[in-house]
């Protein structure tokens, strides 16, 4: 079975199998799990264009999106070959950029949290944000406009196929105080899901969420009944948040634990009387693995990934065996730079590359052309997968 780019290769042949790869590309029914690829933009390029970098071949790609362009979206979110996109009214969307397709997700007005103010002419000019905490209201209300909600309001985004459905399920972590959202295909509006906070990452197994709080907790929320229940799986695990933590199953079915722990990197003169955090750098110095035991709800710590490797960022977080993907490392962590005090800073350095769970030494993945810093780059499998934007009756 080939990867992605080699089909698209394979269909420049001749015409018979051009008809062959559009016919596989429009069905949308080649499933085959791809490599991760790094996608990120150039200064080189044009507003709607966009780059992918593949691991396996060591090769770059470059992809030409839908509107809105590219270089005036952030990347929250990479999930089943998706990416989720907050555009310059704060408004999302998901786009598969193989296909070109593209799906508008509900109203960034119709999160709970957020509620719209009005111009003379009835538009909505800017927002307001409360302050929740579950259910409960402990702050004043913030005001932003459209533009500038994206910056507050978002924190990180998931795309799961919904076999409910047979569609989608896009979940949301969001302020205030890193709440849930989720919206299924069709949905004219966000579900809320009070009412924890403090949320640092997701995974979606058989129609259950599992969502892990930044001090190690972990809730699951069914969300295949009308009546969605929470169920905590396992209370904090610590008192402190200095990690960041991430969620993940690897290929024999274990749920992970994954903390990373990052340092802050001066960057330019350090004898400066005041620094601009442009000039800082979040550079990951030490990684820890867990292993989620069920029964006794508690977290059992592994030493090494063994053939495992892991894709952690603003990308869904994956545990990949190396025998299955033989051209990336073993007992290493692909990283993209997801802090979010420096990841939705434009010019900062990032902190990006292939970390050796060994020896705690990153090696930095060197492209052809200059990277731009933003949109910050983020991991994506790409895929052919097509979504319905309607609910399957």
């Amino acid at each position: 079975m080939l990867e992605i780019p080699d089909l698209v290769r394979a269909g420049c042949v001749c015409s018979s199998w051009h008809t062959a790869y559009t016919i596989l590309r429009s069905s949308g029914l080649y499933k085959r799990q791809q490599t991760p690829c790094l996608f990120y933009n150039s200064e080189s390029a044009s507003d709607d264009a966009a780059f992918l970098y593949s691991l396996a071949e060591k090769r770059i790609y470059k992809l030409t999106l839908p509107e809105p362009l590219i270089r005036s979206r952030y990347l929250i979110g990479s999930s089943n070959g998706w990416l989720v996109t907050a555009d310059e009214r704060s408004e999302l969307h998901i786009v598969n950029p193989i296909t070109s397709e593209q799906i508008a997700l509900p109203p960034v007005t119709t999160i709970e949290d957020v509620k719209p103010i009005f111009d003379d002419s009835g538009a909505v000019q800017e927002c307001a944000l409360m302050q929740y905490y579950g259910e409960e209201v402990i702050g004043d209300l913030c005001v932003f406009a459209l533009d500038k909600l994206r910056d507050k309001l978002y924190v990180k985004a998931f795309v799961f196929s919904d076999c409910s459905t047979g569609s989608y399920i896009v979940v949301l972590i969001h302020n205030p105080f890193y709440q849930l959202s989720f919206a299924r295909a069709g949905d004219s509006k966000w579900t809320w899901l009070p009412p924890n906070a403090d949320y640092e990452d997701c995974t979606y197994l058989d129609g259950n969420l599992y969502a892990v709080t930044s001090t190690g907790g972990i809730d699951i929320f069914d969300l295949t009944g009308p009546v969605i229940s929470r169920k905590v799986i396992m209370d904090d695990t610590k008192d402190y948040i200095y990690e960041s933590i991430y969620i993940v199953q690897s290929p024999s079915g274990e749920l992970l634990q994954v903390w990373r722990e990052q340092n802050v990197i001066p960057i330019g003169n350090e004898d400066a009387p005041e620094r601009d955090l442009s000039e800082i750098k979040m550079e990951t110095r030490k990684m820890m693995l867990f292993k989620v035991d069920m029964a006794t709800k508690k977290l059992v710590q592994i030493k090494s990934l063994h053939d495992h490797v892991l894709f952690l960022g603003y990308s869904q977080s994956l545990c990949l065996s190396a025998e299955q993907f033989p051209q990336l490392k073993t007992n290493h962590a692909y990283l993209t730079d997801d802090e979010r005090g420096i990841a939705f800073w434009k010019n900062n350095r990032r902190d990006i590359g292939v970390f050796n769970m060994e020896n705690n030494i990153t090696e930095e993945i060197v492209l052809s052309q200059c990277c731009c810093t933003w949109p910050a780059p983020i991991w994506i499998a790409p895929s052919l997968a097509k979504f319905s934007s309607a609910v399957k009756k």
